[in-house]
C-alpha cells in the first residue's frame, strides 16, 4: 500500500504564481525588503521593485510582442538579478518560461527553441552571437529578441528587456487569468535516457506546492530578519536559475519567504569565498563537488565563513565520508535534499536537527506527498524493502512536451511517477538513494544522456559503434562520463585517434557533456538480444578493472 507523508497536509494553493506571491495577506515582511542582490555589482531589488519591474515588463509583452496566454518565453542567460522579474512579468501575461543552459550551443538552443515553439528569448550581450545564430534557425526575428543584466547591445539592434513596455497612456492592459492546476509556467528541459532532453511541464500549482512544501521543511530555521548583518538569512545562489532547482528553492522560496537572495553569475571558488564571508551569508545550495572543494581545498583556510549555519546537498548522492571530511576541517552542518525536474523539484529534505543523525539519507517525505515501491519487475512491495521510488502529489509534473507516450510511461496505472531512482526507507521514513533505474549520469549535478551522446558521435567517419556510460571519481565526488567506441575499418586505436573525435563532440555540446572520463575503444560494444547498449557489463568491467564506480551511500 501507498504511504503518506507524516507532515501535516495543507490546503492546495488554488492561485496562479503571480497571485500566491503578489497578492497574498500573510506576507511578514516589509516591502522594502532587499530580495535580489547582485553579487559583483551590488544592484539590487526590494519586493516591491521586483513587483513594479515584472509588471511593466508584463504589459510591455502584451504591447510591443502582442503577448499572448501560452505564449513561450525562453531564457538565455547566467544567473542574473532581472530573471525574476522577467520570469513573474511572463507569468503576468499569462505566457510560459522555459529557461535554457547558457552553455549550450547553436544547435542545443535551437533544439530547445524549436521544441518548445519559443515566440521570444531573453539573453544577455555575452550569449549574444549563440542566442542569435539559435534564433535565425528557428524563426524568432531580432525585434523579438532582448537583454537582460547591465550591458547593453552597442549597435541598438537588440533592445533590453526594461525597454519592452508600455508607453502609451491610452491603452491599458489586464493580468492573463490563469487556471492554476492545468495551465503551465515552466517548460524546463530535462536530459533523458533516450535521444534529446524533453520538456517538463510545470502548472503553477506545481510550483506553489512546491514552495510551501519547501517552508514546511524549512521552517522554524530561516528568518527575513535578525541574523549577524540584521538583514536576515543570506542564501547565495550560484546553482543555475535554468534548472528547476534554482528556479524554485532559490528565487521562488526568496520571495515567498524574504530572504536576501546573493546572486553571483557562476561558480567560482575563490569569489564563493570572498562572498560568503563579506556579505555573511548563512545558508546555501549547494552540490558535492563543492563540497569536496570546502572539505579538502587549501584556499578555503583563507576565509571566514562561520557565518554558514547550514548548506544543503542536493542534485547528486552526497556520500558518509565527504560529510566526516568537512566536518574535520570546519564545524558546517551538512543536509542532504532529493527532487526532480518533474516533481518541481523538491519531494525529500533532511530535518535540521537530524543531519548529523541520518547521514546518507535524503530525508523524509514532505506534506501532500504520497510514495510506493516497485521491484523490478514493476510490482509494488512494501515500504523497508529497496526498490524503485514512485510518487504521487501536487508538485509532480503534468507531462512531458509533445511525449503522449513518454508522458504515459513515466507513471503506473494508478498515477504514481516512476523516478528511476531506486532506494529504501528505514522505519522512521528516511530515504537513502542506492542506485538508478535509468542510465542518467549526472556531472557535477547536470544531467548527461548517454544515448545523446552516442547519436552524436554515430556521426562522426571513424565511429562505427558507441556507448556512453558514467563512472564516479571519488577524488572529483562527481560522475564523468566515458566513451567507448568501436572505430571504423582501418582507424588506428590510439590517443591521437580519441583526442580527434574528442574534440569534434566538445565543439558540440555543452560543457557538463565533455567525455572528461575519456575514450576508450573496443572490438565491439555489448549488446541484448533487443540491441539495447547493455552499460552496465561496461561499467561493471570498468570498476573491476580500476576500482571506480559508484558512490558508497
Amino acid at each position: 500500500m501507498p504511504t503518506k507523508s507524516a507532515f501535516a497536509p495543507f490546503e492546495l494553493p488554488q492561485q496562479d504564481i503571480w497571485a500566491f506571491l503578489f497578492e497574498r495577506k500573510n506576507k511578514d515582511y516589509p516591502d522594502d525588503k532587499v530580495i535580489y542582490k547582485d553579487a559583483d555589482t551590488g544592484r539590487t531589488y526590494t519586493y516591491i521593485e521586483t513587483k513594479n519591474a515584472a509588471m511593466d515588463f508584463g504589459k510591455g509583452l502584451k504591447a510591443i510582442w502582442d503577448w499572448k496566454k501560452g505564449d513561450v518565453l525562453g531564457l538565455y542567460l547566467p544567473n542574473c538579478v532581472d530573471t525574476p522579474a522577467i520570469t513573474w512579468g511572463t507569468h503576468w501575461a499569462g505566457g510560459i518560461i522555459s529557461p535554457a543552459n547558457p552553455a549550450y550551443t547553436v544547435d542545443e538552443l535551437a533544439f530547445q527553441l524549436k521544441d518548445s515553439n519559443a515566440k521570444a528569448l531573453i539573453t544577455q550581450k555575452g550569449n549574444l552571437d549563440v542566442a542569435l545564430a539559435a534564433c535565425k534557425i528557428v524563426g524568432i526575428t531580432t525585434d523579438m529578441i532582448a537583454l537582460a543584466g547591465d550591458e547593453r547591445d552597442p549597435t541598438g539592434a537588440i533592445k533590453h528587456f526594461g525597454s519592452v513596455r508600455n508607453i502609451s497612456g491610452a491603452t491599458r492592459y489586464r493580468r492573463a487569468k490563469i487556471n492554476p492546476t492545468t495551465d503551465l509556467a515552466f517548460l524546463v528541459y530535462s536530459s533523458g535516457t533516450t535521444g534529446k532532453p524533453k520538456g517538463v511541464m510545470l502548472t503553477h500549482q506545481n510550483i506553489c506546492s512546491n514552495i510551501i512544501q519547501l517552508h514546511c521543511a524549512e521552517s522554524g530555521h530561516l528568518d527575513w530578519k535578525g541574523g549577524p548583518t540584521g538583514e536576515g538569512d543570506k542564501i547565495l545562489a550560484f546553482l543555475p536559475f535554468f534548472h528547476i532547482y534554482g528556479l524554485t528553492c532559490l528565487i521562488m522560496q526568496s520571495m515567498h519567504r524574504g530572504f536576501q537572495l546573493v546572486v553571483m553569475p557562476k561558480f567560482e571558488l575563490q569569489r564563493f569565498c570572498e562572498i560568503v564571508q563579506n556579505e555573511k551569508i548563512t545558508f546555501v545550495y549547494l552540490v558535492p563537488p563543492i563540497l569536496l572543494a570546502l572539505a579538502k581545498h587549501p584556499m578555503i583556510s583563507k576565509y571566514d565563513l562561520r557565518s554558514l549555519r547550514m548548506v544543503n546537498c542536493g542534485a547528486a548522492p552526497l556520500t558518509r565520508e565527504l560529510v566526516e571530511t568537512l566536518q574535520k576541517r570546519m564545524t558546517l552542518p551538512v543536509k542532504q535534499g532529493y527532487g526532480l525536474s518533474e516533481t518541481s523539484p523538491t519531494t525529500h529534505v533532511q530535518a535540521w536537527a537530524e543531519w548529523d543523525t541520518t547521514i546518507g539519507s535524503v530525508g523524509k517525505l514532505l506534506p501532500n506527498l504520497e510514495v510506493k515501491y516497485l521491484d523490478g519487475d514493476g510490482k509494488e512491495i512494501p515500504a523497508g524493502e529497496t526498490g524503485e521510488l514512485c510518487l504521487k502529489g501536487p508538485n509532480v509534473f503534468k507531462g512531458y512536451l509533445n511525449q503522449p507516450q513518454m508522458t504515459k510511461d513515466a507513471f503506473t496505472e494508478d498515477g504514481f511517477f516512476k523516478t528511476g531512482d531506486i532506494g529504501h526507507e528505514d522505519s522512521k521514513g528516511n530515504f537513502y538513494i542506492t542506485d538508478r533505474v535509468k542510465e542518467l549520469i549526472k556531472y557535477k549535478g547536470f544531467q548527461v544522456a548517454p544515448a545523446e551522446l552516442e547519436g552524436i558521435l554515430l556521426d562522426h567517419p571513424k565511429v562505427n559503434d558507441a556507448a556512453v556510460i558514467g563512472l564516479f571519481h571519488k577524488d572529483q565526488e562527481t560522475e564523468l562520463p566515458r566513451a567507448y567506441l568501436v572505430p571504423a575499418a582501418g582507424v588506428p586505436k590510439n590517443d591521437r585517434t580519441a583526442k580527434e573525435i574528442a574534440d569534434w563532440l566538445h565543439a558540440k555540446v555543452a560543457g557538463h557533456k565533455k567525455l572528461r572520463g575519456g575514450i576508450y575503444f573496443v572490438d565491439e560494444v555489448p549488446k541484448g538480444a533487443s540491441g539495447k547498449i547493455l552499460r552496465r557489463v561496461l561499467k561493471d568491467k570498468a570498476v573491476a578493472e580500476e576500482g571506480v564506480g559508484k558512490p558508497k551511500l
